[in-house]
């Protein structure tokens, strides 16, 4: 706990139970989550409110990272140290599993660069690859 305290205070954020939890959740859960992931898991201890507005807080703050899906929602992961206030350095692929559902971070798989017509700047992609986790294999 005192490392997700350090999170906070790192990043300025003041701490508070929600915040806490919130984040704990991500280091316990060691995969991506989406907010309906963090609803269920705090029960009635935390609103669906604050848990938008802390997930918001936390992307902003560049401790999370959003993760595009093919049904439209978004799920979040830990951010590496390189990430910063409104700088993401997560330039890696996501890997979802059709069988379990699980969304991870591979971190050593970079996302390729894509060469853009002249006169195109990217500021961000990302990549998402489906199949089966080692786990469900």
């Amino acid at each position: 706990m005192d490392a997700i305290r350090d999170i906070l205070k790192q990043n300025n954020l003041s701490i508070t139970d929600n915040r806490l939890q919130i984040l704990a959740m991500f280091y316990e859960h060691k995969g991506a989550l989406a907010h309906a992931d963090i609803e269920r898991r705090s029960g009635d201890r935390i609103d669906r409110v604050t848990i938008y507005r802390t997930l918001q807080t936390f992307e902003e703050k560049g401790i999370i990272h959003s993760i595009p899906t093919a049904d439209n929602t978004v799920k979040y992961a830990l951010c590496k140290h390189e990430c910063g206030g409104g700088h993401h350095h997560d330039n890696h692929v996501h890997f979802v599993c059709e069988h379990c559902g699980t969304t991870t971070c591979l971190d050593d798989v970079l996302v390729p660069e894509v060469k853009l017509p002249r006169g195109f700047a990217p500021l961000q992609a990302s990549m998402v690859v489906q199949g089966i986790c080692k786990n469900c294999r």
